[in-house]
Parts: structure tokens; sequence; C-alpha cells
């Protein structure tokens, strides 16, 4: 695999947008190159983790669970799978399937862990990255949390007689 065609879905990777093209380029080197007939499983959920796939070419699919009611779910190149075990100790959440020839970038977390000590720039590339990331989850969530407590409110609010009225004392209830 050209070097341009390794180092071009790379660019594509939110995680990795912002980084010099030398850090990239060393990404790309480190990157075990791998190919997957159709059928063959890329990650199985519940295993250890050790690197995230880059998917180059080919398609892929997410298989759901047995006993799941969830379908199949597309997995296009230019997707990271698994990313959080090129970081940190992980199993795999999801089983990822070839649906035919695809062709992989493994992003070993050993490589990366090398790459950061010699380049601690990429270390704070990726902890800032992973920073904003949490942060737009957090206010996502408070969102969430408001309507929610919005929504719950005006249904108790409608659903619930007044009881502070209920046991106010009569003088406070003519003064109001």
């Amino acid at each position: 695999m050209a070097i341009d065609k390794v180092i071009a879905p790379l660019l594509r990777v939110p995680l990795f947008s912002g980084l010099k093209p030398l850090q990239l380029t060393e990404l790309a080197h480190r990157a075990e190159r791998m190919a997957f007939r159709r059928g063959s499983t890329i990650t199985k959920a519940g295993s250890a983790g050790d690197g995230a796939y880059l998917i180059v070419s080919g398609d892929a699919v997410r298989v759901p669970e047995s006993g799941s009611d969830t379908q199949p779910m597309p997995i296009e190149p230019g997707s990271l799978v698994g990313e959080l075990a090129m970081l940190i100790d992980h199993v795999y959440g999801a089983t990822v399937v070839a649906e035919g020839r695809v062709h992989c970038l493994k992003i070993l977390r050993s490589a990366l862990y090398e790459q950061m000590q010699a380049d601690p720039a990429l270390a704070d590339h990726f902890s800032s990255a992973l920073v904003a990331r949490l942060t737009r989850v957090a206010l996502q969530m408070r969102k969430i949390d408001q309507m929610l407590a919005t929504r719950d409110g005006a249904s108790a609010a409608q659903s619930v007689p007044d009881l502070a009225a209920a046991h106010r004392p009569r003088e406070i209830d003519a003064q109001i």
C-alpha cells in the first residue's frame, strides 16, 4: 500500500485532524497493514483489544449480538473501529466482520505509545481532542437532562395540584 493511500484515510479521522504531516507519516509507518476476506472477523465483541482498525477500503459490517433485534450496521471506509483500544486497555464493544475484501491499518496501542514517548506533542494532541470530545458529550447530556427536567416539570405541574397553596396559612393567601 503506497504511503499516500495510507495517509489519506488518516486525514479523514477526526481524532487525527490537526496532526502535523510528519506525525501522520510516522503513524502510518508504524501501523500494521492488514487484509481481511469476506466473512473474516475484524473485531469480536468482548475480546481484549490491542489497537484500532482504520478501514481503508472495502465493506465491513457491525454484527448485532445474538438475540438482538437490531440490524447489521455498515462500516464505511475511513471509519476507525475500536478507537479506545489504541489508547487504553479496552475490550472491543462490537463484532465487525468483512463483507468483502477489506484493507485496514491497525494502529497498535504499543506503537502509538512509543510514538507519543518520542513526540510528546502527539500525546498532548490526543489529550486535547479527547477532552474536547468529552466536553461536548457533557454539554449534550446537560441539554438532555434540562429537556427531561422541563418536560417532567411541566407534566408534574399539570397533574399535581398546588399542594403549597393548600397548606398556606389563610392570612398569607389573603395577602397574595
